[in-house]
C-alpha cells in the first residue's frame, strides 16, 4: 500500500549490519509525512538477542532520564549521543561499539499529530563481529640520494567470515609534528590505482607504482626519488563491507609504523654545449650539429632540447624523444634532407644533408629542464655559445651525377615529352657506346654549367661539363631544372618509372609458429632486373598486430648509409628486434618473442637515387603471419568426487585443490553449482574470484542474501574453499569448481589453461521432524493479463515458537532441450521478502490468509510466465542467544501454468490503434462544430 497525504513513516537504516568491535558507529533515521512542530523527538532502543522481546531504552532527544541503568553511564559521558542531522533526522553515534551493543535497534517518534495514522517507529539489526585486520611493516630510517629507486612492502590480511574488500594506500607525513598526510598512491576496494594530486604525472609516466605481490603483500615503488619525497611514509589499510543498501562502508581502518625517508639533493647545474662537423661549407654539404649536456644523474632527469638559427627555433627534441619542426623547415625535412634525434641522454644531434645559402649563420642550443614528460613549465635553461656556420654558393653543375648502364638518356629524358628532339647533336655518341664498367659511377662537375654553353631547353655540355664515362645518365634534378626548365617533381616521377628495374620484394620465415620466449626470424629477399649490390636501397620493416587494431604500423628501416630509423611499432620490440644484411636480403630477428609479437610483417624496399632525399621507387613485400603461442600449463586439479552431508542451516564448505602449478602462478576460481535432476539442467555459476581476488557473482546469487551466503575464500597457496553459510535445501546438489592459471609472462598477466575438479555432492540430513504440504501435481491455464493465484498450503500447525520462511521456484525450459530453476519471491523468517528478479516485484504478491497459506499471487499474467511452478517451506527454532536453527522443510507439487493469448475486443481493438483512437475522440467535436457552422448558416440565411 501507499503513504497517504499525511500519514507519518519512520525510515531507519536498512540491516542487517555489520560492525567491528571497538569501532565508532553510527545509525540514521528520519521521519516524514508528520504534523507538528518541525523537530521532531527521537528515541533509540535496542531488543537484544538474550531477550529479544524486552525493550532496553538507550537515549532519547527530549528525555534525560529515558536511557536504562546499562546505557546511563555511556549517555552521560556522551560515549553514546544523537546528532540532530535536521529537524526530523538524526544519527545514533556509538563512539566505541561492544558486544553488548549487538541486537536489533528502534527508532521511535512520539506522536505530535492530531491521530495517529502511519508508522511511528523502525527496526534494524547491527551485528558485532570481531577485527581481523592486520596491517604490518617494519619501522626502519632510509636514506637515499636523488634519482634513487626506493621500495617499501606492507602486509595486509583479514579472516572476516563476511565478504569484504579490502583498500590499501601509502601516505607521507612531511614532518614530526605535521598531522595532515599527504595521499601518494592507494589502491581502492574496487582496485582502481589512484594517485594523491602530487604524484598523479608520475604514476602516468610508471615513476610510481603499488604492486600486490603474492597473497598478502603490497609493495610501493619510487622509480626515481625526489627531494619532495622526504618524511615519514606509511601505508594504511581499510576493510570494507557492502550494507544492504548498496553503500560501502570501512569498518576498520589501521596504519603501519611509520619509515622515515631522508633524500639528499643532487647537484641540478645544466651545462650546454654545440660544435659543427665544419663551419665553412659548400652548398649541397652535409652539416651536422652536436648538443651536448653536461648533467649529474641524467638519465632520471628530464630535458627538451632545442636548436635555434639566428634566435630563431629551428627544431625541438622533448623529454620522450618527440620531434618537432618549425613550419618552415617541415617540407625538407618530410624529403630527407633534414634529420634530428636523440642520440643518449646527453647527447643530441642535428643533421642538415644539403645545405643552402639560407643555413647560414650564428647556431645555439638550448635546453630546459622539466619535472616530468608533459610537464610544461621548465625548471631551469640554460643556452650554449654560439657556433658560426658559412655556406658559400656553386654552380648548380659541380654535385654527384649517377651513371646507370641499365637506363639511357633517351629512355629517362624521352619519357619527359618532347625532349628527345631537342637533344644535342653529341647524345648519339653517349648512348651508341658500351659501358666500360657496368653498374653505378660517381662523376663530380666542376664547372658552372647553367652560365656555360647552350640555349634553354637544348641538353649539350658546354666544355668541361661532359661526363668522363661513357653510357647512360641520369642529371641531378637541379640540373633539369636549369638546362630545360622542367619541374623537379616531373623529372622524379619519370626517373622513378624507369629506374624500378623490376624491383620485388618477398619475405619468408622458417617458421609461422613459435612457443612464448623462443626466437623467430623474417628475411627479406629483395631481386631486380640489375644486380641489387649495385643499387642503393632501404628496406623497411611494417607490423600489423593480431587481432589488427588499423594499418600497418613501421617497425624500423635500415636507409641506404646504414642509418636505423625506428618506427611507432619499436615499443613493442623494446629491446627485442635485431636487424641485418646479407648480401641480396635483409633479416629481422626477434628475441624472446612475446605475445605482442604475434601478427602480420612485411618488408618495404626503396630505390634510391642519391643517399639522401626520397626513394625514387619501392615495393611491398608479401605478408607473413606469425603466431606466438603461450607457454605450456601444468596446471592439475584434483577430480576426486565427494560428497558433504550436514543439518539444514548449519554452516558448510566445498574444496578446491590445486595438485601442481608452477611456483609463480596465480589462479582465478570460478564456482559453479549443479542443480538436482533432471540431469540436463544447465550449471549455474555462483562467483568468480579473479587472480587479483575481484569477485564476480553469477546471476542467480546476485542477491543480497546470497552473496552473504556464498563465499569465496583462499586457505592456503594450493586449496580454495566455497563457504555456505545456513545451509538449506535449495543448496543440495552438486559443487564444482573451474580454476584457471596465470602467470606473469614480461609484458603482463597471461591465462594459460583451466582445469575443472571433480564433483562435490551436497546434502541435507533429513529433518528430526517433518513439515506437510500439499503434494498434488496441478495444471491451470491463465488468460494474458489476467491474475492467477498459486497454491502452497502447510497442513496441520507449527510450535508456537517457531517461524516459517517460503520460497517459490519457477523452472523455464532452454534452449537444446535443457532447463533452468529461478528464484521468484523468498519470504525470510523475520518476515522480510525478497525478489531475486526485480522485474517481477511489481507483479508478485504473497497473501497469507492463514499462518500455514503461502499461496503466491501473480498479476498481469504475461506469455513468458508460462512454467512448471513449486514451493519450498522451512521451519526455524531458535537455540541459545540468536541463533537460528534449521528444524525441517518440505517441498510442494508442482503447479503447470500454461498462458493463453488475451482474446481480441472491439474495445481492444481501438486502444491499439493510435490513428483509430484519435479518430473516435476528435469525431464528435469536429460534428458539434459542423452543427455549430451549419446553425450558424441557417440563422444568417432566415435574416436575411
Amino acid at each position: 500500500t501507499g503513504v497517504g497525504t499525511g500519514q507519518r513513516v519512520v525510515t531507519i537504516q536498512k540491516g542487517p549490519l555489520y560492525r567491528v568491535r571497538g569501532s565508532h558507529v553510527t545509525l540514521w533515521c528520519k521521519v516524514s509525512g508528520y504534523q507538528g512542530p518541525a523537530e521532531q523527538t527521537f528515541q533509540w532502543s535496542i531488543y537484544q538477542p538474550s531477550a529479544p522481546e524486552r525493550e532496553v531504552q538507550i537515549v532519547s532527544t527530549a528525555d534525560p532520564s529515558f536511557p536504562y541503568a546499562i546505557y546511563t553511564q555511556r549517555v552521560r559521558g556522551r560515549e553514546i549521543y544523537v546528532e540532530r542531522v535536521q529537524g526530523d533526522a538524526v544519527l545514533l553515534h556509538i563512539k566505541e561499539l561492544q558486544d553488548q551493543d549487538a541486537g536489533e535497534y528502534e527508532c521511535h517518534t512520539p506522536n505530535t499529530d492530531e491521530r495517529y495514522f502511519g508508522s511511528y517507529s523502525a527496526k534494524t539489526n547491527l551485528s558485532v563481529i570481531a577485527d581481523t585486520l592486520s596491517v604490518s611493516m617494519g619501522s626502519q630510517v632510509l636514506t637515499h640520494a636523488e634519482g634513487d629507486a626506493v621500495e617499501l612492502t606492507c602486509e595486509v590480511s583479514k579472516s572476516t567470515a563476511q565478504h569484504t574488500h579490502l583498500s590499501v594506500g601509502w601516505y607521507r607525513l612531511q614532518g614530526a609534528g605535521e598531522h595532515r598526510a599527504e595521499e601518494i598512491l592507494t589502491l581502492s576496494k574496487d582496485f582502481v590505482l589512484r594517485p594523491g594530486p602530487s604524484y598523479t604525472q608520475r604514476f602516468l609516466v610508471g615513476n610510481v607504482r603499488l604492486d600486490k605481490v603474492g597473497n598478502a603483500t603490497y609493495k610501493l615503488s619510487i622509480a626515481a626519488v625526489e627531494p619532495s619525497d622526504r618524511g615519514q611514509l606509511y601505508c594504511e589499510a581499510a576493510e570494507w563491507i557492502e550494507d544492504p543498501d548498496e553503500t560501502w562502508k570501512d569498518i576498520s581502518r589501521k596504519q603501519t609504523e611509520k619509515t622515515l625517508l631522508a633524500v639528499t639533493a643532487q647537484d641540478r647545474d645544466l651545462h650546454v654545449g654545440i660544435a659543427a662537423t665544419k663551419s665553412a661549407l659548400s652548398e649541397g654539404d652535409i652539416l651536422q650539429l652536436n648538443c651536448t649536456l653536461g648533467a649529474q644523474r641524467s638519465g632520471s632527469r628530464h630535458f627538451q632540447v632545442a636548436w635555434l638559427l639566428n634566435g630563431v627555433e629551428v627544431a625541438r627534441v622533448g623529454p620522450c624523444g618527440l620531434l618537432a619542426w618549425k613550419k618552415e623547415y617541415e617540407e625538407r625535412a618530410r624529403l630527407g634532407q633534414l634529420r634530428a634525434f636523440k642520440q643518449s641522454d646527453t647527447v643530441y644531434i642535428l643533421t642538415i644533408y644539403e645545405v643552402g645559402l639560407e643555413d647560414s649563420g650564428a647556431y645555439h642550443c638550448s635546453a630546459s629542464e622539466v619535472k616530468a614528460p608533459g610537464d610544461g613549465q621548465s625548471i631551469q635553461t640554460n643556452l650554449s655559445s654560439a657556433v658560426r656556420v658559412d655556406v658559400k654558393p656553386i654552380g648548380y653543375c659541380q654535385q654527384k651525377v649517377y651513371l646507370f648502364s641499365l637506363v639511357s638518356l633517351q629512355s629517362v629524358l624521352g619519357q619527359i615529352g618532347g625532349v628527345v628532339g631537342r637533344l644535342g647533336p653529341w647524345h648519339k655518341k653517349l648512348w651508341a657506346a658500351p659501358v666500360a664498367s657496368p653498374g653505378e659511377q660517381e662523376v663530380t662537375q666542376q664547372s658552372s654549367c647553367c652560365r656555360g654553353g647552350g640555349s634553354r631547353g637544348s641538353l649539350s655540355f658546354p666544355p668541361g661539363c661532359t661526363p668522363s664515362g661513357l653510357g647512360d645518365f641520369i642529371a641531378m634534378t637541379r640540373f633539369a631544372e636549369c638546362k630545360m626548365g622542367l619541374g623537379a617533381g616531373k623529372v622524379a616521377k619519370v626517373v622513378g618509372k624507369v629506374l624500378g628495374l623490376g624491383l620485388h620484394a618477398t619475405l619468408i620465415s622458417r617458421t609461422a609458429t613459435v612457443r612464448y620466449t623462443q626466437s623467430f626470424e623474417l628475411i627479406c629477399q629483395v631481386s631486380a632486373s640489375r644486380p641489387v649490390e649495385e643499387v642503393l636501397l632501404s628496406v623497411g620493416w611494417l607490423f600489423q598486430p593480431n587481432p589488427p587494431d588499423g594499418s600497418y604500423q613501421e617497425l624500423a628501416r635500415v636507409l641506404p648509409d646504414g642509418t636505423v630509423s625506428w618506427g611507432p611499432a619499436q615499443p613493442r620490440f623494446q629491446g627485442k628486434a635485431q636487424l641485418a644484411k646479407a648480401d641480396a636480403s635483409s633479416q629481422l630477428r626477434v628475441h624472446g618473442a612475446l605475445a605482442s609479437h604475434a601478427g602480420t610483417y612485411r618488408c618495404e624496399v626503396g630505390l634510391w637515387r642519391t643517399p639522401r632525399g626520397q626513394p625514387a621507387a619501392s615495393t611491398t613485400s608479401n605478408a607473413v603471419g606469425i603466431q606466438v603461442i603461450p607457454p605450456e600449463s601444468k596446471l592439475q586439479v584434483a577430480t576426486k568426487e565427494s560428497s558433504v552431508e550436514v543439518a539444514g542451516g548449519a554452516d558448510t564448505s566445498i574444496e578446491c585443490r590445486v595438485a601442481f602449478a608452477q611456483n609463480d602462478s596465480q589462479f582465478a576460481i570460478t564456482w559453479y553449482f549443479l542443480p538436482r535432476p533432471p540431469a540436463d539442467a544447465t550449471p549455474l555459476q555462483i562467483v568468480r574470484a579473479s587472480y587479483s581476488s575481484l569477485l564476480e557473482y553469477g546471476p542467480e546469487f546476485s542477491s543480497p542474501s546470497q552473496k552473504s551466503r556464498f563465499l569465496s575464500q583462499r586457505v592456503s597457496g594450493d586449496t580454495f574453499q566455497l563457504r555456505i553459510l545456513s545451509a538449506s535445501p535449495g543448496d543440495q546438489g552438486g559443487y564444482r569448481c573451474a580454476v584457471e592459471q596465470w602467470r606473469w609472462l614480461e609484458d603482463g598477466w597471461h591465462s594459460l589453461g583451466e582445469g575443472l575438479s571433480g564433483r562435490t555432492t551436497l546434502r541435507l540430513r533429513p529433518p528430526e521432524s517433518e513439515l506437510h504440504l500439499e503434494k498434488a501435481n496441478l495444471s491451470i491455464s491463465a488468460r494474458e493479463g489476467e491474475e492467477v493465484t498459486l497454491g502452497c498450503l502447510l497442513q496441520g500447525t507449527s510450535p508456537p515458537a517457531a517461524r516459517l520462511s517460503a520460497t517459490w521456484f519457477r523452472r523455464e525450459e532452454e534452449e537444446k532441450g535443457s532447463s533452468r530453476t529461478r528464484t521468484l519471491l523468498t519470504l525470510h523468517r523475520d518476515g522480510a521478502i525478497e525478489y531475486p528478479q526485480e522485474g517481477l516485484a511489481g507483479r508478485l504478491q504473497l497473501r497469507r490468509p492463514t499462518a500455514g497459506n503461502f499461496s503466491l499471487t501473480l498479476g498481469g499474467v504475461e506469455e513468458g510466465d508460462a512454467g512448471l511452478y513449486h514451493c519450498r517451506v522451512q521451519e526455524w527454532r531458535q537455540q541459545g542467544e540468536g541463533e537460528w536453527v534449521l528444524q525441517a522443510w518440505a517441498l510442494s507439487g508442482y503447479t503447470q501454468l500454461t498462458t493463453i493469448p488475451a482474446e481480441s475486443t472491439v474495445l481492444s481493438r481501438i486502444c491499439s490503434s493510435p490513428p483509430l483512437l484519435n479518430f473516435i475522440l476528435w469525431l464528435p467535436l469536429f460534428l458539434i462544430l459542423l452543427l455549430a457552422l451549419a446553425g450558424s448558416c441557417w440563422y444568417f440565411i432566415s435574416r436575411k
